[in-house]
């Protein structure tokens, strides 16, 4: 970090650096003490030290702890901070440049904030898995761009929206910061805030303002079911960064840095009661999202392949007539669904599932049982049935029931 050094604060950090020729920081308490011992040149009229350059700029970011400068050709440098002479001849108001994208282990430390180096993102890896579908297209242009482009996922639960913006992010190489929204989460969660360490109480950034900083994409993962405290994004969502109260410190956008949200609702709260939590987000808020993509879930010949993907990453071998049929029954209880005909719905997620019960217990039926167990009896019951029309091979392998003293029937 380097500060332009005006012709008073050369000469009152001469002063203060000859009494502490071999520090490289100072503290509150010394800074008041070699203030009081040069009252003239280092106490302001009021009697406060005359030394905001100190308070401003060059915190360490532990409360009452400054770093003590080098004075180069003309700038206050933070000893930590390698400058050239071309860098000190450039005015001190930064110029925005275009930098090549940076993995998060490339990124610089900085001895500004304790935990600035902490890997609160990445670089998603490529899932074999995964078939593009939807909106994929899009929001890969949308991350090619670099440009600052907020995004409103919307959609039901299990069809891969989360995945999806993840998978983005590994075809185009961009760090991805995730951030898991609750209606517990606020500005301290999401802006950073003061923590204790060692007896010091030290501020530590939060992700957004790290993806704010490295340029990376933000993702607000289940944003809808947030309170109105998530409205401390609002200048963010405008792309102009962030002032941190807390600090005094002003922070602006990298180039790349955007923000995608998902959600199974459009922010206007679940109508139905399946989202419960979910929330009516602030109309300021949503509106500063660029545009909604509302994601559906995947074309029957999609999801084939993604279940077949998901058994072949198993080792699961001659089961492409069970991922067939995995999916034609996901399909039928989804047209069910949006006819009002049953209250619940077989998400990819669950067909995932049961691909990977089935991988440990070999057994179709027993798969498809223990993957839907959490549905009420009623549509347990119905949701069964239905597999076992669209799977003959399993219908012939249900077990007779046999007892002496009960009526008991298979089913």
């Amino acid at each position: 970090m380097k500060v332009k050094a005006s012709a008073g604060n050369r000469a009152k950090h001469t002063i203060i650096t000859k009494r502490y020729p071999n520090q490289t920081t100072i503290t509150t308490k010394e800074l008041r003490q070699v203030s009081l011992d040069n009252p003239k040149d280092l106490l302001a009229a009021d009697g406060r030290t005359s030394l905001a350059y100190y308070i401003t700029r060059l915190g360490t970011g532990k409360r009452g702890v400054y770093h003590l400068p080098k004075l180069v050709n003309g700038f206050f440098v933070t000893p930590d901070d390698e400058v050239s002479d071309a860098d000190l001849k450039k005015v001190a108001k930064p110029v925005a440049t275009k930098s090549p994208k940076k993995k998060v282990e490339d990124i610089p430390k900085s001895n500004t904030l304790p935990n600035a180096d902490s890997l609160l993102g990445y670089i998603p890896d490529v899932d074999s898995t995964y078939v593009k579908f939807g909106h994929h297209k899009d929001i890969v242009q949308i991350l090619k761009s670099n440009l600052f482009y907020p995004i409103f996922v919307t959609g039901l639960s299990g069809n891969g929206k989360t995945f999806g913006v993840e998978q983005a992010c590994a075809e185009t190489k961009r760090e991805l910061v995730r951030v898991n929204i609750t209606i517990e989460t606020d500005e301290d969660d999401l802006l950073g805030g003061f923590r204790l360490e060692n007896g010091e109480t030290v501020f530590h950034k939060g992700p957004v303002v790290e993806a704010l900083e490295r340029g990376a994409v933000l993702l607000l993962d289940e944003v809808d079911l947030a309170s109105s405290k998530i409205l401390c994004l609002q200048p963010i969502l405008e792309g102009k960064g962030v002032f941190l109260k807390k600090i005094n410190e002003w922070v602006h956008p990298a180039d790349g840095f955007t923000i995608i949200a998902t959600a199974n609702t459009k922010g206007k709260g679940s109508e139905s009661g399946a989202f419960v939590g979910t929330n009516v987000l602030n109309e300021a808020f949503i509106d500063r999202f660029a545009i909604t993509l509302e994601q559906a879930y995947p074309p029957v010949t999609t999801e084939t392949r993604i279940i077949k993907n998901v058994f072949k990453s198993l080792g699961v071998k001659g089961e492409d007539d069970f991922a067939t049929h995995l999916v034609n029954w996901a399909d039928i209880t989804r047209k069910t669904f949006y006819d009002g005909g049953v209250d619940e719905i077989i998400a990819t997620r669950r067909l995932v599932h049961i691909a990977n019960a089935f991988a440990i217990f070999g057994d179709r039926l027993k798969a498809v049982e223990l993957c839907i167990s959490r549905f009420d009896e009623d549509t347990k019951l119905a949701f069964k049935d239905l597999y076992e029309k669209c799977d003959a091979s399993v219908g012939e392998q249900i077990p007779a029931v046999k007892s002496e003293n009960l009526d008991v029937q298979p089913f």
